[in-house]
């Protein structure tokens, strides 16, 4: 078994959708429009897919009274304090400071602006090897 994708139902897909690929470097890798839109999201290195849609079916979570530490979107960084400031400007919120485990990963949650938490992990060591 292979873990395929893991999906958000959110307000505004289309919106998001583009939010994540201009400031997330994310791509698009299908787009079905109808009858509710849903985007297929992937990383830049195209290991990891997200799923953004919007069903009417089920309620859209309130994310914002979701702590980050119960659900968040982690991207791995290598300019923490480069990439805060820039989604900052971008529209996200900061909701936490940076911190430092044990490890010496450094990690910090912000907020994009639907309110789903997103991390920012600066690892120490990375959690896989880079594919060649």
């Amino acid at each position: 078994m292979q873990l395929e994708h893991v999906a958000l139902n959110v307000a505004d897909p289309d919106a998001m959708a583009q939010w994540y690929v201009t400031h997330l470097g994310m791509q698009i890798v299908r787009h079905i429009p109808t009858p509710n839109a849903t985007y297929f999201l992937s990383d830049s290195v195209r290991r990891s897919v997200i799923e953004i849609y919007r069903n009417p079916a089920a309620p859209v979570p309130d994310y914002a009274s979701l702590s980050p530490l119960a659900l968040h979107l982690a991207f791995s960084t290598s300019d923490m304090e480069g990439d805060i400031a820039r989604l900052v400007a971008a529209g996200a919120t900061h909701v936490s400071p940076i911190d430092t485990t044990p490890s010496g990963d450094r990690l910090t949650f912000l907020r994009d602006p639907w309110q789903v938490a997103i991390q920012l992990a600066q690892r120490s060591t990375p959690l896989l090897e880079p594919t060649p």
